[in-house]
């Protein structure tokens, strides 16, 4: 499911904040009882348990990641940031020091600071540049986009965006239905930054190159066609809002992957229809997302003005 970190890119394991955890290793007794607590909305009783561990184990990476996601969380962002980079101090190997730049540059984005985040999304590339490894260094510099188109600084989402599509077909390995997966996000990437400029046919020329390349192989970089498919209507729908069709832009969001950024927009198209009692409904369902990533980012900030 490659083609999903399009719109949702999972930054870190928050194996504290996923309710719907149903795999891996047994979970420490703290991090249950935290996720039930974050689960209830009661986030200061969670935030208890994470400093009560920590005073005893200070240096335990886990703790340290979903104390400053919890934060972040809470509005809480210079705080999370401390434990963020602890989390990075931390790191004894390039995996970790990545997921820790990743998870550095997340907090800025629940800041809308599309230019901080990519500082830290930077340095996860450099690490990924002595690797060698190719679709890393363009999926994090696809996640360092998405963090800025969300915050509206098109220019420094196109030029993230060029940099993960370039990045991504340099693999020397690279299969066909992975350069087919590469192109059809820089489609995606062309039509939704054309919809943000008002440009509609640039965005709806961009839009059928997407979905040529989804008919030529529906199911590449994935195992399940249906993987791809969920993201058309997510695209047709976001250039819709943004070209101020607001009726298909409800109707077709609602028929994509249902992430935190999607449901604000799908509120907003409900809003301006003048519907308010649904876009509240889809504003709430917003606020109450706990990842820690982009679409959760931008959608918690927008829901959070809605609700006032």
């Amino acid at each position: 499911m490659r083609i999903a970190t399009i719109i949702v890119i999972t930054v870190l394991s928050t194996l504290c904040l996923s309710a719907q955890q149903k795999s891996g290793p047994p979970q420490p007794e703290w991090a249950r009882q935290a996720r039930q607590l974050i689960t209830e909305g009661k986030y200061d009783d969670a935030l208890g348990v994470y400093q009560k561990e920590l005073a005893s184990t200070p240096d335990n990476p886990q703790l340290h990641n979903a104390t400053g996601v919890l934060l972040d969380l809470m509005g809480k962002g210079e705080e999370a940031r401390k434990h963020f980079s602890k989390l990075i101090d931390l790191a004894s190997n390039k995996d970790g020091k990545v997921s820790a730049y990743r998870a550095m540059a997340m907090s800025y984005a629940f800041e809308a600071d599309c230019k901080n985040a990519g500082k830290y999304e930077q340095m996860a590339i450099d690490i990924r540049v002595t690797d060698n490894d190719f679709y890393q260094q363009g999926e994090i510099a696809d996640e360092a986009g998405r963090v800025c188109i969300d915050t509206g600084d098109l220019a420094a989402a196109e030029k993230w965006y060029k940099l993960g599509h370039d990045s991504g077909i340099k693999d020397p390995k690279l299969t066909p239905d992975m350069k087919d997966l590469w192109e059809f996000r820089w489609e995606n990437v062309l039509a939704r930054l054309a919809a943000r400029r008002g440009n509609k046919a640039e965005a709806l020329k961009h839009v059928a190159a997407a979905k040529a390349l989804y008919e030529k192989d529906p199911q590449m970089g994935s195992t399940s066609g249906q993987a791809q498919a969920i993201f058309l209507p997510y695209l047709t729908g976001y250039v819709a809002f943004y070209t101020g069709d607001y009726k298909t832009a409800a109707e077709d969001l609602q028929k994509a992957n249902q992430d935190a950024f999607n449901m604000c927009l799908i509120g907003q198209a409900y809003e301006k229809l003048g519907d308010k009692d649904k876009a509240m409904e889809y504003f709430r369902k917003a606020a109450a997302s706990t990842g820690h990533n982009p679409p959760v980012a931008a959608g918690r900030l927008i829901a959070k003005k809605k609700l006032g």
